[in-house]
C-alpha cells in the first residue's frame, strides 16, 4: 500500500503540475486503532509554480482524488494552508504531527517549529469540543446499539481537550499517548475492550451501548465546556510572517 499511496502522490504531481511538501495518514491508522478493513486517509500539503498564483481567473485550492475502498487522499494548497494556520486551524497541527508520513522535505521540517507561534489553546479546544459533542449526539446518545469504532470518535476529542487543558499544547495523534495520559482509570478496562474489538473486528461491528462509559463521556462535555468558557481570548497574530514564508516558498529558483 506504500508503494501505491507514493506512485498516487507522484501521479498527483505530474497532472497537477505542483510539488507536494508533505503526505501522511491522517486517520484511524494514524491514530492507532485501524479496523482490519480500514482505508488509507492520505492527506497532503502541495505548492504550485509562482506563476500559477498571479493568474485573473484563480484556482482551486483544494486537490481531492475520487474516494476507493482503499484510498481516500485530498489535499491543501500552501496559501490554503497558510491561511487555516494564521487561525490556528488543528486540523493542521494533527497531520504535522502523524506517526506516518509517506512524503516529508526542507519546507516541512522548517514549518514545525514555526507553528507553534500560531497555536491558540482556546480555538483548538472549541475545535475538538465540537467534534466530540456532534458525534455523542449523532452516533451514541439514543442508540441502543453502537459501532464500537464510534466511540472512539467521541473518546479521542475529549482526551485531546483534557491534554490541552492540562498543558496547552497540541495533542498527540495516536489515541493510546492520549488514553495513557488523560483517560480515567476506572474507565480503563472498558475502553481496552472496546480497542480490541475495534482493531480485530470489521468496521460495521456493532454492540450494546456502554452505559459507563456514555456517562463519562457526558460528564466529559460538560466539565470541559465550562472550562473553555472561562478561558481568556487570545489576540489575532500578525501576518507578517505567514507572507514571507509564502513568498519565499514559491519564490522562482535563481
Amino acid at each position: 500500500m506504500r508503494n501505491l499511496i507514493l506512485q498516487t502522490l507522484a501521479d498527483i504531481e505530474r497532472r497537477e503540475n505542483v510539488r507536494i511538501l508533505l503526505a501522511v495518514e491522517s486517520g484511524s491508522r494514524a491514530w492507532g486503532f485501524a479496523s482490519p478493513d480500514s482505508d488509507y486517509d492520505v492527506r497532503f500539503l502541495y505548492v504550485r509554480p509562482w506563476a500559477d498564483y498571479l493568474r485573473l481567473e484563480g484556482r482551486r485550492d483544494v486537490l481531492e482524488l475520487p474516494i476507493s475502498d482503499l484510498l481516500d487522499v485530498n489535499g491543501w494548497d500552501l496559501d490554503k494552508t497558510l491561511k487555516l494556520l494564521h487561525g490556528s486551524n488543528p486540523t493542521l497541527f494533527e497531520w504535522f504531527s502523524s506517526p506516518i508520513v509517506y512524503r516529508s522535505s526542507p519546507f516541512a521540517e522548517r514549518f514545525v517549529p514555526f507553528m507553534q507561534a500560531y497555536y491558540s489553546t482556546k480555538k483548538s479546544l472549541w475545535h475538538y469540543l465540537r467534534m466530540a459533542e456532534r458525534n455523542y449526539q449523532e452516533f451514541l446518545r439514543d442508540q441502543e446499539l453502537v459501532k464500537a469504532k464510534k466511540y472512539f470518535y467521541v473518546l479521542r476529542p475529549v482526551l485531546a481537550c483534557r491534554w490541552i487543558l492540562r498543558r496547552g499544547t497540541p495533542p498527540p495523534m495516536r489515541f493510546s499517548d492520549l488514553a495513557a495520559a488523560e483517560l480515567d482509570p476506572a474507565q480503563k478496562s472498558a475502553v481496552d475492550e472496546l480497542l480490541d474489538l475495534k482493531i480485530h473486528a470489521p468496521e460495521v461491528r456493532q454492540i450494546p451501548r456502554v452505559e459507563t462509559l456514555n456517562g463519562y463521556l457526558e460528564e466529559s462535555l460538560s466539565e470541559i465546556k465550562a472550562r473553555i468558557d472561562a478561558l481568556p481570548d487570545a489576540p489575532a497574530p500578525e501576518w507578517t510572517e505567514l507572507n514571507a514564508l509564502f513568498l519565499s516558498e514559491i519564490a522562482p529558483a535563481g
